[in-house]
């Protein structure tokens, strides 16, 4: 999986990716870069105790419901947390009891955009594609409010995820863009990821220390 385009020798000046023209040189070089800071980063994320990532997600959570106010009404997606990502489940439920609508993210098919499932408490679930749990049986629908983990972020908004590109390609499809806030560890900062015609930067930012960065 990367988010980075491929790294194939081209016979042009330009590689044309999601109808962007990039220079193969420049792509290559963010690639390279984007895979040494993901290592690092994991390294760093990994390097928290579990008690620790557990009171930065409480944290995380809290400033959650402090900054998004009412939630009755509105269709939230989130995530299920993998390979040490802040754990939202707590305030996933504190928010469908608030009324909103909460999404999680399905690969239905690599390398296409997400869809996203309605998910609640106890609701049965089953292993998605990387054997990520998924709702079972959830309605497709799509959200208006996006909370996406991040690996790396930096000054201008930008996310540096796992690589799959997932979250670009679908926010990119979507007809209407929904508001997006990155959630990550307060390490996860960086001065630049490079941005690429294709990303699209978040709206805000809530760090595990309490940090709450606005963009744009």
């Amino acid at each position: 999986m990367h988010d980075d385009p491929p790294g194939d020798d081209p016979c042009h000046a330009h590689l044309i990716v999601g109808g962007h023209a990039v220079d193969p040189d420049t792509a290559r070089d963010v690639q390279q870069f984007r895979k040494s800071e993901r290592q690092r980063l994991y390294a760093a994320r990994e390097a928290w105790t579990a008690e620790a990532r557990a009171s930065m997600s409480r944290t995380i959570g809290e400033a959650l419901g402090r900054g998004l106010g009412d939630l009755a009404g509105r269709r939230v997606a989130v995530y299920w947390p993998i390979r040490s990502e802040p754990d939202l489940r707590d305030w996933m439920a504190r928010a469908h009891e608030a009324g909103a609508e909460v999404l999680l993210p399905v690969v239905v098919e690599k390398a296409a955009p997400l869809v996203f499932r309605r998910w609640a408490p106890r609701c049965r679930m089953k292993r998605g594609i990387w054997n990520i749990p998924v709702p079972a049986d959830g309605a497709e629908a799509m959200p208006d409010l996006v909370i996406s983990p991040l690996l790396g972020l930096d000054g201008a908004g930008y996310r540096l995820g796992n690589g799959g590109g997932y979250y670009d390609r679908t926010l990119a499809a979507l007809p209407s863009p929904p508001e997006v806030i990155g959630v990550g560890y307060p390490d996860c900062t960086l001065e630049t990821i490079f941005p690429m015609p294709w990303d699209i930067p978040m709206g805000r930012a809530v760090l595990g220390d309490g940090d709450v960065r606005h963009f744009g």
